[in-house]
C-alpha cells in the first residue's frame, strides 16, 4: 500500500500529483502489488472532504 492521499491537508489531489507518486513507487514495487490508499485515517477530515479525497483517489485506480 502506497500513500497516495494525504490526510493532513483538505486540499484534493490532483490525477497527476496521484500519478506522479505512484511512479516514483513503481521503481520499487511491481504494479500488481501496488495499492493507492491514503497515508493515513482521514479522522482530521470533514466527510465531504474525505469523499472528495476517495473520489481522487478512485479516478487514479482507474487510470
Amino acid at each position: 500500500m502506497i500513500g497516495a492521499i494525504d490526510v493532513a491537508t483538505n486540499q484534493i489531489e490532483t490525477l497527476d500529483e496521484m500519478v506522479n507518486t505512484l511512479r516514483k513507487v513503481l521503481q520499487f514495487v511491481d504494479a500488481d502489488k501496488l495499492y493507492p490508499s491514503t497515508n493515513c485515517g482521514m479522522i482530521p477530515l470533514s466527510r465531504h472532504e474525505g469523499r472528495d479525497k476517495f473520489e481522487a483517489l478512485s479516478t487514479v485506480q482507474r487510470s
